[in-house]
């Protein structure tokens, strides 16, 4: 415990002894906060140079810590950096390397900033990060989506509503919902990326600023910020950013969701409108005939947890009074998880890339819909002394429109290529096959509507 409090130097001024081994494992945030390194490296040399520039330390010393800052980073990413829990953060970690690697000079850096305001820019640059390349990956599925609807545009597949077969639509339409869908993710992202780059809490403080000289729109610009913080207590207990983040990610990651059940749907034997390469299915132990869609089952399943992350930081948030409190340590895993879960799995909608559909299926089915619907549509609709009328117009066009489906044509199609250049006899012979289906519609609304009367 002395070598902890010891170690400790920046809090523990005024303790006898450093902190009992349950409470360093709840403190300690290094496990997960050590992904934030790059940015927090990234802040205390824009705050080193703003120091200088100022007037608060020399420009020697500015030198010394960015240059030994960069010497810490490299040892990070080169994976040569030890990572001490008795040093809780990644602030103090790295830090306490900086002052091992240039000395005296590192006592300087912590200058006018608190770990407060510190951990508030770092998750906000960690997290700006974070939304561009997920903006990114959005992106490249939207092209996917578009590419492999752009093939589809004339494959007809039957259209639903509270998932019965409804109107005929084309494979490339339905694909399309998914891209607008992703469209509207992609603005989401974008708009909570500009109000996290619209305020820089550095220099904020532990909650009320410093009697530094600090020059906060100095380092607000370095940092790619357009303005300092206007209230430092926000500045330090703001978590909105992350919020909305999470949000974005939620709302997304239900889309994906949807999609993937739709996949699921499409490719059972009940629809088999598609098929997925066998890279990205699985099948069964005992039953050989079964390929399994498990990659957009496992998609589809993450949104629980994205969405109790998203709830989760929401309630850790909800009650706490100004300004900051150690419960926004819960900030970091919840919005870490999600972030990197949606970044998978928008990468396994890459399933997307090998589908193939099944278009003489689709074809089929809105063929049938089509034929022995159409009629029972107009029947529906009419009134009584006019149903029989009305069926026969409604399914002779349901016939034609039906067998230029089956035929990957519109009935338009299928009318001037087909049907008008016959000669007589066939006329005749297309007539008796029409009437013969007719009939059978008529009876079948006839029965139909006498069982709804009863």
């Amino acid at each position: 415990m002395t070598d902890a409090k010891a170690q400790n130097t920046m809090w523990g001024g005024r303790f006898a002894e450093g902190p009992d081994a349950i409470m360093e494992e709840i403190n300690a945030s290094i496990g997960f906060d050590q992904r934030l390194a790059a940015q927090d490296i990234e802040g205390s040399r824009a705050h080193a140079r703003m120091l200088a520039a100022t007037g608060v330390i020399t420009d020697s010393d500015a030198d010394q810590i960015c240059d030994g800052l960069l010497t810490v980073l490299s040892e990070i990413e080169g994976g040569t950096f030890q990572f001490s829990r008795a040093l809780e953060d990644i602030h103090m970690n790295v830090e306490s390397r900086l002052k091992e690697v240039i000395g005296e000079p590192a006592g300087r850096l912590h200058t006018g900033r608190s770990r407060n305001d510190q951990v508030a820019l770092d998750i906000r640059l960690t997290l700006r990060d974070y939304s561009h390349t997920l903006q990114a990956y959005i992106v490249e599925l939207i092209k996917v989506i578009c590419k492999k609807a752009g093939e589809n545009t004339t494959a007809v597949m039957p259209g639903y509503t509270h998932l019965q077969r409804a109107q005929p639509i084309t494979f490339g339409h339905a694909l399309m919902a998914y891209a607008s869908m992703l469209l509207r993710d992609l603005q989401r992202f974008e708009d909570a990326t500009a109000r996290m780059d619209a305020q820089c809490p550095l220099g904020s403080g532990a909650l009320a600023g410093t009697t530094y000289p600090l020059d906060r729109q100095f380092t607000a610009e370095k940092l790619g910020f357009a303005a300092p913080c206007a209230n430092s207590l926000d500045g330090v207990s703001d978590r909105d950013f992350c919020i909305e983040l999470d949000n974005a990610i939620s709302i997304c990651m239900m889309h994906l969701s949807r999609l993937s059940e739709e996949i699921i749907l499409w490719c059972s034997w009940e629809f088999k409108f598609i098929e997925l390469d066998d890279a990205f299915t699985t099948g069964s132990s005992i039953m050989p005939q079964k390929k399994n869609p498990d990659v957009t089952e496992l998609i589809r399943g993450k949104i629980g947890r994205i969405a109790g992350h998203f709830q989760g930081l929401l309630m850790v948030m909800k009650g706490l009074s100004l300004a900051y409190a150690k419960d926004m340590q819960e900030d970091k895993e919840a919005t870490f998880d999600a972030a990197d879960t949606i970044a998978l799995m928008l990468a396994a909608m890459g399933v997307l890339w090998v589908l193939t559909g099944k278009l003489s299926r689709m074809q089929i089915f809105t063929a049938i819909m089509v034929i022995f619907f159409g009629g029972l549509t107009a029947w529906f609709n009419d009134e009584r002394f006019f149903k029989m009328k009305t069926t026969l117009v409604y399914g002779f066009f349901s016939v034609i429109l039906g067998i230029g489906l089956l035929q990957g044509r519109s009935y338009l199609a299928y009318v001037l290529d087909e049907m008008l250049p016959m000669r007589h006899e066939g006329w005749m012979i297309l007539t008796r096959r029409l009437c013969a289906c007719f009939a059978v519609l008529a009876v079948a609304n006839e029965l139909v509507w006498r069982t709804l009367s009863t």
